[in-house]
C-alpha cells in the first residue's frame, strides 16, 4: 500500500511538473488579453472624450451663427424703407428693400401668408423651401432649416413680417452653408471618428469615418433654436471583461501575471522536493496511445440527393393576369398550378440573373392557396433557387421573412381583398417590388422560353410568426392599455394581428379573427365601409377605444372610433406624419391620388415635403426610394414605414404604430382622431368598366372631358382639384372597375363637385351605371 502511494506521488509530480507551465502560459494569455482590453478602453475614453468636445463646440458655433443671422434678418425687416412698404401691404417693395446689400443671401423675399402662389409653383418652388415659411408663419417667429439647392444644401430663414403688431407677410431667405457650417468643417476630427451636421435623416457636412453615420444618433446633440443637430460617432468598442473599466482591466492583468510567475515557479519549490522522495514514475499515456484508446467516430449518414421534378405538361398562360404591380387572376380560368409553376420558374430565372439564390415563400387563407404554392416552389427549384416555406402568413409577415431570413426576395401567394376565387403573386426579388415592366418581363421569359434550368434547389420549412411579434414588441410598448377590437374578416391576419397588438399591450378582442377562405362573414375589404359594420356595433357594444380591421392578406388597415366614425387612410396619414416629423423634420411623405387636399397642407405645416404619385404598392415602394421617404401611405388602407420598419406596406404593423401615438395623447382615441382636419368626402366609389376595360376608358375621359376653373392632374388617371374640393376618376389595376373618389370643403361643393364628374363621365358614356 505504501508503495502504490508513492508510485501515485511520483506520478502527481510528474503530471504537475508538465500542467503548471501550461497554467501559467494561460494565465499570461489572460492578463495580456486584460491589459489589451484596458488599452482599446483607455482609446476608446480618448476618442469619445475628443469628438464629444468637437460635437459641443460644433453646436455652440452653429447657434451663435444662427443668432446672428436671425438676427441680421429682423434688423433688415425693422429697417424704415422695409416696414414703409409692408405697412403701405407693397409685399414686392419691401422684397427688394430686404434683399439690399445682403451680402451672400438669395432667394429674398416676402410673401404673402397664404402661400398660393407657393403652393401653385410646387415642385418646381421647393417642399424644403416651403416647409420652413410655414413653419415660421404656424409658430410665428424666425426659425431656420436646410433646404437642398442645385447639389448641396443652404441655409434657410423664415420670420413673420410685421407691421405694427400685425403680421402682413412672411420674409424668406437662402443664405450659404457655410454660415452655419464652419464650426464642424473647422473641427478636429480624427480617421476614426465621425461628425455631422443633420436635419432629419439629411446630412448636410460630414467629417471622418463616414461608416460610422448609422450609429451617429446615439450621441447627436440638438442645436438650440432649430431643428438641426451635430451627430457624432466613434467605433463601437464592447465593454471590458467581466464589465471592468480601463483601470480595472489593467489592474486585473498585473494580478494575473503576477499568479503566472508564482505558478510557473511553483515545480521548483516543495512539489519537486517531495516528488523526489518516491519511487518511479508511474506509466503516462501518450497522446498516440489516448487516440487508440477513443471509439472511432460514427460514419456520416449518406446524403440522398434530391429527386428531379416531374417534367411539366405544357400550359396557356394568360398575359392579362400580368398587372401593373402584381400577378392577380381567377383559379380555374386563368390561374392554377400548372401556372404558378411557369411564374415560380420565370421568376427564379430573374433571381439567376442577379445571382440571387434564396427566396421566401408565404401564403394567405385562400382555398387555392396550398396548390398554387406547390406550383410556385416546384418552378423556383427548377431554376435552383433555395426555397423557404413560412406556410400560412400575412404577406407583410412575408415581407418581414425576405429580412429576417437575409433572403433579400420572397414572394407572397395572395388575393389580397378580391373575392374568393381570385389569388395571385406579390413578388420581391433583390429587395425590390416587381412592377409594370419586371412584371411584363416575367411574362415575356415564360412566352420566348428564356427559363432557366438547373440543379433542383432545397425547400426548408420555417415559422417565423413569433420572431415577426417579438420584432414588433421590442420596438412599440404603448404607454397605456387601450381595448381594441380586432376584425380581420376571416383573412389571414386574424391570428397574428391580435397576437401583436395584445404583446404590445392592447386589450385585444377578435372579431372573426378565424381564418377561413370563403370569407363567409363580410368581404376582407375595409375601405368598403359596410364591410366595418359589424365592427363598430362591437367596439360600441363593449366600449371599446377603437377598432381596428385588416384586408384579406393584412398589408392594409381600417380604423373606426367608438363614435361610430369611420378614419379614412387619409387622414390616419396626417397622424403618422406628424409622428414621424417630430422627428426627421424636413422628410418625404408620399401619397397617392386618392388622398384628399387637405393632407400636403397637414405636412407642410408640421415641417414635412409632401409628394402626391400613382396608386399601388409597388409603384408608392418604388417612389419611396427614389426621393428617400420616410412614410408613405394610401386612401385604399396601405401604409409604408421606413422609419422604425423595413418601408413595407403592413396593416399590422401601422396598427401597432398608431396604438402607440393614441395611448400617448391625454385625450381619448376617439377625440384625437376627431381633431384631424376634415372635410366631406366619399369613400372610394367602384364602377364596372364598359367593355370591362377600365384604362381605355379612363385614357378616353382623360383626353375628351373638359372642366373649367381646374387644375388637372394626370399622374394617375385624371384628377381635378378646385379651390374647395377635387374629384377623380382612375383605372383600377387588380379588377376590370373605374375608382372614384371626391372631397370637399362642404356638402354644396361636393354635390357641385360630383355632377360635374356625372355630367362628363356620361357625356361619354350614357349609359354607364353611376351610384352617385
Amino acid at each position: 500500500m505504501k508503495g502504490l502511494e508513492k508510485g501515485q506521488l511520483a506520478l502527481s509530480a510528474a503530471q504537475l511538473k508538465i500542467l503548471l507551465p501550461v497554467v501559467a502560459a494561460a494565465l499570461a494569455l489572460v492578463a495580456a488579453f486584460f491589459a489589451w482590453s484596458g488599452w482599446q478602453l483607455h482609446q476608446d475614453g480618448a476618442r469619445r472624450l475628443a469628438i464629444t468636445e468637437a460635437r459641443n463646440a460644433a453646436v455652440e458655433a452653429a447657434q451663435h451663427a444662427l443668432i446672428s443671422e436671425q438676427k441680421q434678418l429682423a434688423q433688415r425687416l425693422a429697417q424704415p424703407a422695409v416696414q414703409s412698404a409692408l405697412a403701405a401691404a407693397d409685399l414686392a417693395a419691401a422684397s427688394q428693400e430686404l434683399a439690399k446689400g445682403w451680402a451672400g443671401a438669395s432667394d429674398v423675399a416676402v410673401l404673402p401668408l397664404d402661400l398660393s402662389g407657393e403652393y401653385a409653383a410646387l415642385p418646381e418652388g421647393g417642399y424644403g423651401r416651403l416647409g420652413v415659411i410655414e413653419a415660421a408663419i404656424a409658430s410665428n417667429r424666425a426659425v431656420a432649416g436646410l433646404v437642398r439647392h442645385g447639389n448641396g444644401a443652404q441655409l434657410a430663414l423664415a420670420a413673420p413680417a410685421m407691421s405694427g403688431t400685425n403680421a402682413v407677410g412672411v420674409a424668406y431667405a437662402r443664405l450659404p452653408l457655410t454660415r452655419i457650417s464652419a464650426g464642424i468643417e473647422q473641427a478636429a476630427v480624427a480617421d476614426d471618428s465621425y461628425l455631422a451636421l443633420r436635419q432629419g435623416s439629411f446630412s448636410a457636412v460630414e467629417r471622418g469615418d463616414t461608416q460610422l453615420a448609422g450609429g451617429a444618433e446615439a450621441l447627436a446633440t440638438k442645436v438650440p433654436g432649430s431643428e438641426l443637430r451635430i451627430a457624432a460617432a466613434v467605433p463601437d468598442v464592447a465593454g471590458g471583461p467581466l464589465g471592468l473599466d480601463a483601470p480595472g482591466c489593467f489592474v486585473a492583468a498585473a494580478v494575473l501575471l503576477l499568479l503566472g510567475f508564482l505558478t510557473w515557479r511553483a515545480p521548483h519549490l516543495k512539489l519537486k522536493r517531495k516528488a523526489a522522495e518516491g519511487d518511479e514514475e508511474g506509466p503516462v499515456q501518450t497522446l498516440a496511445e489516448s487516440m487508440e484508446t477513443q471509439p472511432a467516430p460514427a460514419k456520416a449518414a449518406p446524403v440522398t440527393p434530391p429527386k428531379p421534378l416531374a417534367p411539366s405538361q405544357p400550359v396557356a398562360i394568360d398575359r392579362g393576369i400580368f398587372r401593373a404591380y402584381d400577378i392577380r387572376g381567377v383559379v380555374g380560368q386563368s390561374l392554377d398550378a400548372g401556372v404558378a409553376e411557369l411564374i415560380g420558374h420565370a421568376i427564379g430565372s430573374l433571381m439567376h440573373s442577379q445571382g440571387l439564390t434564396d427566396i421566401v415563400v408565404g401564403r394567405d387563407g385562400r382555398l387555392s392557396g396550398p396548390a398554387l404554392v406547390e406550383g410556385l416552389i416546384a418552378g423556383l427549384r427548377k431554376a435552383g433557387r433555395n426555397v423557404v416555406d413560412i406556410g400560412l402568413a400575412p404577406t407583410p409577415v412575408v415581407y418581414f421573412g425576405a429580412y429576417h431570413l437575409r433572403a433579400g426576395s420572397c414572394v407572397s401567394v395572395t388575393g389580397s381583398h378580391n373575392p374568393p376565387d381570385y389569388n395571385g403573386f406579390k413578388i420581391v426579388v433583390g429587395g425590390e417590388t416587381l412592377s409594370g415592366d419586371a412584371i411584363t418581363d416575367l411574362y415575356a421569359r415564360i412566352a420566348e422560353d428564356r427559363l432557366h434550368l438547373a440543379d433542383l434547389g432545397s425547400l426548408n420549412q420555417r415559422d417565423i410568426s413569433e420572431d415577426y411579434v417579438q420584432r414588433i414588441a421590442s420596438d412599440v410598448q404603448i404607454d397605456r392599455p387601450l381595448r381594441v377590437v380586432v376584425d380581420a374578416g376571416n383573412g389571414v391576419a386574424g391570428d397574428i394581428g391580435p397576437r401583436v397588438l395584445s404583446a404590445i399591450g392592447a386589450e385585444v378582442t377578435p372579431l372573426y379573427c378565424d381564418i377561413d377562405g370563403t370569407f363567409p362573414n363580410h368581404h376582407p375589404d375595409p375601405s368598403e365601409p359596410h364591410n366595418l359594420a359589424d365592427l363598430t356595433k362591437m367596439v360600441q357594444r363593449l366600449e371599446a377605444d377603437l377598432g381596428i380591421a385588416f384586408d384579406g392578406d393584412g398589408d392594409r388597415l381600417g380604423v373606426v372610433t367608438r363614435d361610430g366614425e369611420n378614419i379614412f387612410p387619409d387622414r390616419l396619414l396626417m397622424l403618422f406624419a406628424a409622428d414621424v416629423l417630430e422627428r426627421n423634420p424636413g422628410a418625404v411623405i408620399l401619397y397617392d391620388v386618392k388622398c384628399t387636399g387637405r393632407l400636403p397642407g397637414q405636412i407642410l405645416r408640421h415641417g414635412g415635403s409632401p409628394l402626391m404619385w400613382k396608386t399601388g404598392h409597388s409603384l408608392i415602394k418604388a417612389k419611396m426610394r427614389e426621393t428617400d421617404a420616410e412614410l408613405a401611405g394610401e386612401m385604399s388602407g396601405h401604409f409604408f414605414f421606413k422609419e422604425r420598419w423595413y418601408g413595407f406596406d403592413d396593416g399590422i404593423y401601422a396598427a401597432a404604430r398608431l396604438l402607440e401615438i393614441l395611448a400617448a395623447q391625454p385625450r381619448s382615441p376617439s377625440e384625437t382622431l376627431a381633431a384631424l382636419p376634415n372635410g366631406v368626402s366619399t369613400p372610394e366609389i367602384k364602377v364596372d368598366a364598359p367593355d370591362g376595360d377600365p384604362h381605355t376608358f379612363v385614357e378616353r375621359f382623360r383626353n375628351e372631358a373638359h372642366f373649367e376653373g381646374a387644375r388637372l392632374s394626370t399622374i394617375d388617371g385624371l384628377r381635378v382639384d378646385y379651390a374647395d374640393g377635387w374629384g377623380l376618376v382612375r383605372a383600377s389595376n387588380t379588377t376590370p372597375v373605374l375608382v372614384m373618389r371626391f372631397d370637399a370643403d362642404s356638402a354644396e361643393a361636393l354635390a357641385r363637385i360630383k355632377n360635374d364628374f356625372r355630367s362628363q363621365l356620361l357625356a361619354l358614356k350614357p349609359d354607364l351605371s353611376l351610384p352617385f
